[in-house]
């Protein structure tokens, strides 16, 4: 019986080795004939020499300043440089986005940078999911105009709960204070009024989007070639895929009495997030019970991430900004007088100026240097002849755009009222719109580009806008005695975020105001 295996496992390990090297063959192949066009397209001069590894480590340290040079040289064509994962990302002057944004997703594929930039091979996070998207989109922003009271009441509990009383001057780790309140607002519209306030879901939400952007850098960290090797075992990762085990315990029953319970006598269901993906499980054929908690975390991680960072930004500037902070607290004051006294729709469309502010940091200091990732599927040639192979990764380079002083003048000056004034002086319904917060374009790049620009952006918007009109009402705010500087962001690579770990300090006002 041994004897007759012998051929049967020589001719299988032939079989395996003939595989892999045909493998090994194609995938030489393909990247010998990217790599060929991709010699074609310019590099920035500062990455013109040193080891593929020297040229990672020199874009983790000074991303912008390597950015800065390729947009001062390269007006005209696209261009390359080697990013934090040891391979050359192409980067889409302006003036080509208008053309890009028009391809089609089997062309520019949208969902497939974002898995690349979230590392999802090993933090699993479900990045090219349609559901979410289309969801947000038909159901979430629509609902808005009906959910606004309960996030504003939300809002007040939130902040009575977990804001100190601040009668003197009160340090605050204002990124934690925003983490717990933002995780409140979004949980319940994610998941409803009787599980958002679980402490097995206030748990969840507040650990997984540090726990996965922990686990995304410690894989950007590594030389790319130890990443299949080394990758699954981090501890980092390993944190997630116990955190994964953590959600589906805790969904599963949620999920299962929600399929099992009929629509009550008036037709009416739960009206969040869940549900709205449960009624589409088919539309978008899905597994409901494996997938439904990796969505939920997918939509923590969206929803609290780059909201949170937003607004610490906003809260690190008010408080070496001072100068704003009446008038904007007279124009909030001014516009929930208006609605009747609540924080309705209509009173967050009339704070023009606090929009303004928002958008003025969001500019100078916004999350990323780059937006309108893309991964080509397709070979594209542009209107000016390069030829961009399938393979690589596009991306726009926003912070360069937001500093350039033909379309910002004065760029390194920080306005806050830069987008208002612009507003007061033209009624036109296109300069309206251009500049508000949540509004993208050519220019503002910070939520993105074209079809996939970010669906959540006006749910994020409403949850700030909010966030911040209530705590202004009521709150001075400015930096820790005997600072007069704001609070540097970090930056790793592309990415640029608050400094979690500051504080800034809070003091009641002496003026009357309304939640």
């Amino acid at each position: 019986m041994g004897t007759n295996l012998i051929p049967i496992l020589s001719q299988a390990l032939q079989s395996l080795a003939a595989a892999i090297i045909t493998y090994w063959i194609y995938d030489h192949a393909v990247h010998f004939n990217v790599r060929r066009h991709l010699a074609r397209i310019p590099r920035i001069k500062s990455q013109e020499t040193g080891s593929n590894e020297e040229k990672r480590q020199l874009y983790i340290r000074s991303a912008k300043a390597l950015y800065n040079e390729g947009y001062e040289t390269f007006t005209d064509q696209v261009y390359r440089m080697c990013n934090s994962s040891g391979e050359d990302s192409i980067v889409i002057p302006r003036k080509f986005l208008d053309e890009m944004r028009r391809l089609p997703e089997d062309t520019l594929s949208a969902g497939k940078a974002v898995a690349d930039f979230l590392e999802v091979k090993y933090t699993k996070i479900l990045a090219e999911e349609d559901i979410v998207a289309h969801t947000i989109k038909a159901d979430l922003t629509p609902a808005l105009l009906r959910y606004n009271p309960v996030i504003s009441r939300v809002a007040d509990e939130a902040i009575q709960a977990d804001m100190p009383r601040c009668n003197d001057w009160t340090a605050i780790h204002v990124f934690d204070l925003l983490t717990k309140i933002v995780a409140k607002l979004s949980g319940r519209i994610f998941v409803g009024p009787d599980l958002f306030l679980q402490k097995e879901y206030l748990e969840m939400s507040l650990s997984y989007t540090h726990e996965l952007m922990a686990a995304q850098r410690r894989i950007k960290s590594m030389r790319p070639f130890l990443r299949p090797i080394l990758g699954h075992w981090t501890s980092e990762v390993r944190q997630l895929r116990m955190r994964e085990r953590f959600a589906e315990k805790f969904f599963l029953p949620v999920v299962r009495a929600r399929l099992e319970t009929q629509p009550s006598v008036d037709g009416k269901q739960p009206d969040d997030m869940l549900q709205w993906l449960l009624n589409r499980r088919e539309q978008f054929q899905f597994d409901t019970m494996a997938k439904i908690s990796k969505l939920q975390l997918g939509l923590i991680f969206t929803a609290l991430h780059t909201t949170v960072m937003t607004a610490t930004n906003i809260f690190y500037s008010l408080a070496v900004t001072p100068q704003y902070i009446d008038e904007l607290r007279t124009e909030i004051r001014e516009a929930v007088a208006d609605s009747g006294g609540t924080m309705d729709s209509k009173a967050l469309s009339e704070m023009i100026k606090l929009d303004s502010y928002m958008k003025e940091v969001f500019r100078v200091y916004n999350f990323g240097s780059i937006s309108f990732l893309r991964k080509v599927l397709k070979g594209i040639t542009l209107s000016n002849g390069q030829y961009i192979p399938p393979g690589v990764d596009i991306e726009a380079p926003t912070y360069s755009i937001y500093h350039d002083s033909d379309l910002f003048p004065d760029p390194e000056k920080f306005d806050g009222f830069r987008s208002y004034k612009l507003r007061q002086e033209s009624m036109s319904s296109d300069v309206q719109a251009r500049n508000t917060f949540v509004n993208v374009n050519d220019q503002n790049l910070g939520f993105g580009y074209g079809r996939h620009a970010c669906p959540g952006r006006f749910f994020a918007n409403n949850e700030i806008k909010m966030i911040l009109a209530k705590l202004l009402l009521h709150h001075d705010v400015k930096m820790p005695d005997g600072l007069n500087e704001r609070w540097p962001n970090i930056n790793n690579g592309a990415e640029c975020m608050p400094d979690p770990t500051k504080t800034i300090l809070f003091k009641k006002a002496k003026v009357p105001g309304i939640y």
